[in-house]
């Protein structure tokens, strides 16, 4: 059968939150636009990812939330958890974004959706279906998916990555999870909370890419609500048990043990959804970790840009956005971008959330010296979090020579709302002393921030050639 070509002006390759928002965009000018998805719309983020996972996560709070009201003179009993409602109320959480990030919405805006495979068969044309594309610029944005470890047995045993979790309607008895990063703990927490025993079996430290000091706050609180966590413990191999899986664990002084449970999660980190794509044929280099690009994100092949997950690096849905918000400049007015300028937050979000943006304290000393303040404050001194219980966290800003935030992370109640304010001031260059210019609504979790801020000026008040600035203007009248 012969393929009917197409010639766009761009041609998205995968339908998730990087390539929806480059296909969205140049739709809006005007611009044609070949979009091409073989699995779900909105991707990874939408179905198997942020949405049902924080959804589950709100499911968790409220069962958490119905333990603890004790304190505030609510009695109650231990909730009552019907896994299933749960599950549904992820289902139709998905249910309500769906029409944002369909089909029929997207072709309303002009796109035209393919919904099959693509692959390229040369440098300058896909295959998708029965299409031939021959586009101006092509775009790859295929994402990531769950990697799983090479370990021993483990193909042999019915495991959950991401993808197949939030299809789970009854709760497991037993959670295995492999991986002690963001996806394992807030997994692990909302499990716990909604009546699974969980165990965390991580061969390094749990939350390593965090804070040390902070991601210990999230550790206690998880290990308080009864998450078993083993770190410094790697799988060697898995097998099925009368009742499940069986791990055989091996530890840090060699030591073996095991564990089972009745259900297995892998969340040992991502990787590039590359193969197939007939990346060599176009002439597109790879690395370890994804696609290779330069600084403005165009690969080797200079028709051809990538973004999002599949380059590799930080993996995260607003990354994504950003990746294609700096694109739509690039491909539609020819304006140059530097994606490694881009100021990256992040959030785990666990109770206490785990919240980070720009230069850790280890980083912001190698360039800053002796010039580094780290500037601190505890949840435990606002009145916000004091009348809602939630005093356990706090707040370090990061500020270098000049009084300038290079850094900032938080450990509390809400810390990825927190977290706002400071992306601005690091995005906007802004100097710590502009949080004490600014008049705060009391009582709110905000004021911390504040508070933080207002210790750079620690000592001030001592400074002799203020207090003799202070008696002579005293004498002035």
């Amino acid at each position: 059968m012969q393929k009917t070509i197409l010639t766009p002006d761009i041609c998205v390759i995968g339908a998730g939150s990087a390539g929806l928002t480059v296909a969205a965009a140049a739709a809006a000018f005007g611009v044609e636009v070949v979009l091409i998805e073989k699995d779900k719309m909105g991707g990874d983020c939408l179905n198997y990812g942020c949405v049902p996972s924080k959804a589950l996560i709100a499911a968790g709070k409220a069962a958490q939330a119905h333990r603890n009201s004790a304190k505030y003179g609510v009695k109650a009993n231990e909730p009552s958890i019907d896994f299933a409602a749960a599950n549904a109320h992820v289902r139709n959480v998905i249910a309500a974004i769906e029409p944002h990030d369909s089909v029929e919405r997207f072709e309303g805006l002009g796109v035209n959706v393919i919904q099959s495979a693509a692959r390229f068969v040369d440098a300058e044309t896909v295959e998708a279906g029965h299409y031939l594309i021959k586009a101006r610029r092509f775009v790859v944005a295929t994402g990531s998916s769950a990697f799983v470890p090479p370990i021993a047995g483990l193909n042999e045993v019915p495991y959950l990555t991401n993808e197949t979790l939030f299809d789970q309607t009854n709760r497991p008895d037993h959670l295995l999870i492999i991986g002690g990063g963001p996806i394992g703990m807030e997994m692990a927490q909302a499990h716990q909370r909604l009546g699974s025993k969980v165990t965390v079996i991580e061969a390094s430290k749990a939350l390593s890419n965090s804070d040390p000091e902070f991601a210990a706050i999230v550790i206690d609180r998880l290990r308080a609500e009864g998450v078993d966590i083993r770190e410094g413990a790697n799988v060697e191999k898995a097998e099925k048990s009368e009742n499940g899986v069986r791990l055989t664990l091996k530890q840090a002084n060699g030591t073996i043990d095991y564990v089972d449970g009745t259900h297995l999660l892998v969340a040992a980190g991502r990787s590039a959804n590359i193969t197939n794509l007939g990346l060599d044929e176009a002439g597109i280099k790879t690395h370890s970790k994804g696609i290779e690009v330069d600084k403005g994100l165009r690969t080797s092949n200079k028709k051809v840009y990538a973004i999002g997950d599949v380059i590799g690096g930080l993996q995260f849905t607003h990354l994504a956005g950003a990746h294609a918000s700096l694109l739509v400049r690039t491909l539609l007015f020819r304006m140059p971008v530097n994606h490694h300028k881009l100021v990256i937050p992040f959030v785990t979000y666990t109770e206490p959330e785990l919240a980070h943006i720009g230069m850790t304290e280890q980083e912001a000393r190698q360039v800053h010296g002796d010039g580094l303040k780290v500037l601190t404050a505890d949840f435990s001194g606002n009145d916000r979090a004091l009348a809602e219980g939630k005093t356990v966290g706090k707040v370090k800003l990061i500020v270098g020579k000049g009084g300038r935030l290079v850094g900032a992370d938080i450990v509390g109640p809400q810390a990825g709302e927190l977290l706002a304010p400071l992306a601005l001031m690091i995005s906007k260059k802004m100097h710590v002393k502009a949080l004490l210019d600014l008049m705060l609504p009391y009582p709110t979790l905000t004021e911390v921030l504040k508070r933080a801020a207002l210790s750079y000026y620690a000592g001030a008040a001592e400074s002799p050639w203020l207090r003799r600035l202070l008696a002579f203007l005293r004498k002035l009248g």
